[in-house]
């Protein structure tokens, strides 16, 4: 049976957080408000606990939920390392809307589904969520909300959905935004944007500089694609042009065998016609290939 707290009242409060906290440490789910959305939590390092809630939210494995975390001590726990951009990005945006992907501690014994390796993390702007993952230690946080089904900003939409398969429900209100966090990948050498939530994409880009989209990524096949074609197509021009010319200059000392005087004077035309060509061919491909160079390195 679950039970819904309503945070504004201080008693309340204290109990609810209390009774949040004992239901993770067994393994039960619970909701709580955070900066952005309400949250659906449960103990990260629980895997009965995290299926719990892929099951409760309709999810497969393949859809495995980020971790919410009450200090970035706790952040640097769970990643191998932040990475160049990393800690530049938890400075300018922890507590807050931004989800960071890293590759996950090896040394962690969990399971939150299909990760890869990988591990999505962030730290809410949020006071009490705050004080109950300072209390429970990180949670697997999904949206309190069906898969499929607009994210939950109250308590009671949350509860509208959830139902029982969530024992303690931490009502603190409306939450603070209707968009998503932010997603940003760190596990490559180039910051990847993966989702556009509360925090605007420029706003990234003032710290990292660089930030991969769908938009920088999709032209690059086209380029990388079109560069070799361009370049089969300009040589064979080149080099069929003198392969031409070749056999032309034999053929005339032979249309002329009873004059063997003029014969010589004839190829040598023709030889210093061949000459004439390789210093304009050179310049050909030189060109094509500095036009074609600046486009290639937008690869990660």
């Amino acid at each position: 049976m679950s039970r819904r707290y309503d945070c504004s009242e201080p008693m309340e409060r204290t109990r609810g957080i209390a009774e949040a906290v004992s239901a993770v440490r067994r393994g039960e789910l619970v909701v709580l408000p955070t900066d952005t959305v309400y949250g659906v939590g449960a103990d990260a390092f629980t895997p009965a606990a995290v299926q719990a809630l892929l099951d409760a939210k309709g999810r497969g494995r393949d859809m495995p939920p980020p971790v919410l975390v009450g200090s970035v001590r706790a952040a640097t726990a769970l990643v191998e390392d932040l990475g160049t951009y990393g800690q530049d990005l938890i400075d300018e945006f922890w507590p807050g809307a931004l989800t960071l992907v890293f590759r996950a501690n090896q040394n962690l014994m969990w399971d939150l589904g299909e990760t890869k390796g990988t591990v999505a993390v962030r730290m809410p702007m949020h006071e009490l969520a705050v004080e109950v993952l300072k209390e429970t230690g990180p949670l697997a946080v999904s949206s309190a909300n069906l898969s499929g089904e607009p994210a939950a900003r109250t308590a009671e939409e949350a509860e509208k959905m959830l139902g029982d398969s969530v024992q303690v429900y931490l009502d603190g209100g409306r939450s603070g935004h209707a968009d998503p966090s932010t997603i940003v990948d760190l596990t490559g050498s180039v910051p990847r944007l993966l989702r556009v939530g509360a925090i605007p994409e420029d706003k990234i880009r003032s710290v990292v500089g660089v930030l991969l989209t769908e938009e920088d990524e999709a032209p690059e096949p086209a380029e990388l694609t079109a560069a070799p074609s361009a370049a089969v197509e300009s040589k064979p021009s080149l080099t069929k042009q003198p392969a031409a010319e070749a056999p032309q200059a034999p053929a005339e000392p032979a249309s002329a065998p009873a004059e063997p005087a003029p014969a010589p004077a004839e190829p040598a035309p023709a030889e210093s016609a061949a000459a004439d060509v390789p210093p304009e061919a050179p310049d050909a491909p030189e060109s094509a290939a500095t036009t074609e160079t600046p486009a290639k390195p937008k690869d990660e």
